[in-house]
């Protein structure tokens, strides 16, 4: 691989009310990330906040360079900030990683996969148009399937339940030990100890 950074890539919204609500979680994710990193978001010229450094390796040597980034905009135009900071890192788009939330995956489940659809979610559908290809790496966050009647779009912008919310650490945590695994090991180890975790 000609470049060895990578762009890790937090969806969500924006702003105090979106905070904490699933659609939310890969900015919890990139939290988590940056707190290892020792790293902070800064402002970047492409509506987007965005720190560098190295990812912690294994035996407690620096890891694999990475870009963390959370865009300004909202999830459905998130891509853009994406492609943007790809190009100018020059990350190549199976080095980039999104990680995001599914309702199609119960909650605290976590599940890697290469390619495919977008199961609906307008961030991985704008990161797909502006990377101009599907084959990136997701790192999906299972948060359930909304109750009863209830529209998923109001499901995702809520805020998780009490109970959810004692889980949430770990499953932050597992989330932030599976990007760390896939950028140190490929996508089929980390497969193989996340997959099977709980």
């Amino acid at each position: 691989m000609g470049n060895d950074t990578w762009l890790v890539v937090g969806l969500g919204n924006p702003g105090a009310r979106y905070a904490g609500t699933r659609h939310n979680i890969g900015y919890l994710v990139v939290d988590e990330l940056l707190g290892r990193m020792g790293a902070a978001l800064t402002r970047t010229r492409f509506r987007a906040t965005a720190a560098s450094g190295r990812l912690p390796g294994r035996g407690g040597l620096p890891g694999p360079r990475a870009v963390l980034m959370r865009a300004g905009t909202y999830m459905n135009d998130s891509g853009q900030s994406a492609g943007q900071l790809a190009r100018f890192h020059s990350v190549p788009p199976e080095n980039v990683i999104a990680i995001h939330d599914d309702v199609d995956l119960d909650f605290d489940t976590v599940r890697l996969k290469r390619g495919g659809g977008e199961g609906g979610h307008n961030g991985l559908r704008s990161l797909t148009q502006h990377l101009g290809t599907k084959n990136y790496l997701r790192v999906r966050a299972g948060v359930g399937r909304p109750p009863g009647r209830m529209d998923t779009a109001d499901y995702v912008l809520a805020r998780f339940t009490k109970d959810e919310q004692q889980t949430l650490p770990i499953m932050v945590s597992d989330l932030a030990d599976a990007v760390e695994t896939l950028t140190l090991e490929g996508l089929e180890a980390a497969q193989q100890r996340f997959h099977g975790r709980g």
